[in-house]
């Protein structure tokens, strides 16, 4: 599976740190450590309790050089995926308590991710994340980030964080704003909460696309609806799993259905830190629980790579590696 080309659309940056990465800036922490405090559990009781375990990574991340490295860490995983287009997902506001600015923290990224697409050869753009529990000013401030940064690698704006436990009333505005700005939007939706929550979000933010949203398959017109305005879901397998209660194991996540129903949809990782997983690993579970092969895999990938935040002419030279990824790799069908 290591060998598909793979286009990944939902990754958190904060949640991605490998040991290596972690042992670099707190070279106290031991592997033990790592697991128990950088992980979520193997299955939680909600999204709220796996979220409590993002602090470990982001709070390491608040100098210049600490947020360089976790790109370059990042870089280092996608290209052990084969990756060829990523969109690296995070929120600003969570890096500065070392004293900087908002600004100063997506320049260094928006550099960073820079530099790794010329040295990786992997394509690489950021989605700013508001969160959930941020206030009115926060979400603003972090949409006026993402407008001022267009023309960089940034190219959108997300909101993240727990579901169930915020409402979106207060990031309207924001969205608002980016919307007007010509800004892409994302949102999270339909994972710790069901099709309300992806009816709620596409009406008031209108976003292009949702983080997960697969407790859409809940209600059969939300499903039509997506179809018909081909709104594009970001799945993440192991993270559903590892989040919704009612998914006890993978066989029973909705994504085979998802697809055979005709909904845009892509296979990504959300976070390879709370949860354990790699692009590799995703592709070879959704092989082993529904038989998907070289036609799936290149189908889901060509529907991610159509709902990228990226300008045509960069779109079109992915696609030309996706096919010839896809027609020159001995793959199974």
């Amino acid at each position: 599976m290591q060998e598909f080309p793979k286009i990944e659309l939902h990754l958190h940056l904060d949640c991605s740190l490998s040991y290596k990465a972690v042992s670099a800036l707190a070279p106290e922490v031991t592997p033990h450590e790592y697991e128990s405090a950088f992980r979520a559990p193997s299955k939680c009781q909600n999204l709220a309790q796996f979220l409590s375990c993002a602090p470990s990574g982001f709070l390491l991340m608040q100098t210049a050089d600490a947020l360089r490295l976790a790109v370059e860490d990042l870089f280092e995983q996608l290209a052990a995926d084969n990756v060829i287009y990523t969109e690296i997902r995070f929120a600003p506001l969570l890096h500065l308590e070392n004293g900087l600015t908002p600004l100063r923290v997506v320049e260094i990224v928006d550099k960073a991710v820079e530099r790794m697409n010329s040295e990786t050869g992997i394509e690489g753009r950021l989605l700013l994340c508001a969160l959930r529990h941020f206030s009115p000013r926060q979400s603003m401030t972090t949409a006026q980030l993402a407008t001022h940064f267009l023309g960089s690698r940034v190219v959108g704006l997300d909101l993240a964080g727990d579901e169930a436990g915020y409402a979106i009333d207060v990031h309207i505005p924001a969205f608002r704003l980016a919307m007007d700005a010509g800004c892409c939007r994302t949102a999270h939706a339909g994972e710790a909460l069901g099709p309300p929550s992806v009816w709620e979000v596409l009406q008031e933010l209108q976003p292009t696309r949702i983080g997960h949203g697969v407790r859409s398959m809940e209600d059969p017109a939300l499903v039509d609806h997506l179809r018909r305005k081909r709104i594009h879901l970001e799945v993440c397998p192991s993270a559903n799993v590892q989040i919704i209660e009612s998914l006890r194991h993978w066989s029973e996540h909705p994504i085979d259905r998802m697809l055979r129903a005709g909904l845009s949809l892509g296979v990504n990782c959300d976070s390879r830190t709370l949860t354990a997983t790699t692009l590799r690993n995703e592709y070879q579970q959704l092989s082993d629980c529904f038989g998907w092969g070289r036609e799936e895999f290149y189908r889901v990938n060509e529907m991610a790579l159509d709902a990228a935040f990226v300008d045509e002419t960069t779109r079109n030279t992915l696609r030309a590696k996706l096919e010839s990824g896809y027609r020159q790799g001995a793959f199974p069908s």
